[in-house]
């Protein structure tokens, strides 16, 4: 399998190069290029076609929203994770409305970005857990004024598989916003068998990847912020 093609996105020399050093020595991760701004990223994915992109959100010349914008609009097979120091609500959700796959702070630990690079390939949404919180509680909130005659039809109709008493401990951690590896760290359970939990969840909620599910099980009273 070829590696994942990541590209390095920030206005500080010395966050690219530290990231760089990290993803270097990561199996299955390839830096094919490093940009200064949200201009030179757009130009680098066009040119580079990188299958994620590494985004710092305040920077000269062309900020990361505006930027994953005009990525996901000329080339939106790429894969956007924001890595950033600010966490405020309107960065966050503008920042996911723009088309982000990912938003984790800086402060995060090399291999949790390694795994997010990989999730997002994959199809996950990957967030910091001070972001999902955010996130799921937006969702909640939002469910929460949806007048009950609007309720979607298949949301009514739908017949949730009980869920095991590990699933049900998975799930909960999953709500915190938690990683495979954190909520293994947690259950003292491997990453691998908690990547089947979080499969078997994703399969009875009958929800589309861990966020929707997430969504569903608060909707449905399976789980609590």
């Amino acid at each position: 399998m070829a590696d994942i093609r990541v590209l390095l996105v920030d206005d500080q020399d010395i966050i690219r190069q530290g990231m760089a050093t990290i993803l270097r020595y990561s199996p299955g991760v390839a830096v094919v290029g490093q940009a200064r701004n949200g201009r030179e990223a757009i130009e680098q994915t066009l040119t580079l076609e990188p299958d994620v992109v590494l985004m710092d959100l305040k920077m000269p010349v062309l900020g990361g929203i505006p930027a994953i914008r005009e990525i996901m609009q000329q080339r939106p097979e790429t894969h956007v994770v924001i890595l950033t120091t600010f966490d405020t609500d309107d960065l966050v959700f503008e920042g996911i409305k723009a088309g982000a796959q990912g938003y984790l702070l800086k402060d995060a630990e090399g291999e949790r970005i390694v795994e997010a690079i990989h999730g997002v390939v994959e199809g996950q949404t990957q967030l910091d857990p001070t972001v999902a919180r955010k996130v799921l509680g937006e969702f909640q909130r939002l469910a929460d004024l949806k007048p009950e005659p609007q309720k979607r039809a298949d949301e009514e109709d739908l017949i949730i598989e009980p869920l095991t008493p590990r699933e049900q401990d998975v799930l909960e951690l999953l709500v915190e916003g938690l990683s495979n590896r954190e909520i293994g760290a947690q259950l003292f359970l491997s990453e691998g068998t908690i990547k089947n939990h979080v499969s078997n969840i994703i399969g009875k909620l009958q929800a589309n990847d861990r966020t929707h599910a997430v969504v569903r099980a608060l909707r449905h009273g399976l789980a609590e912020l």
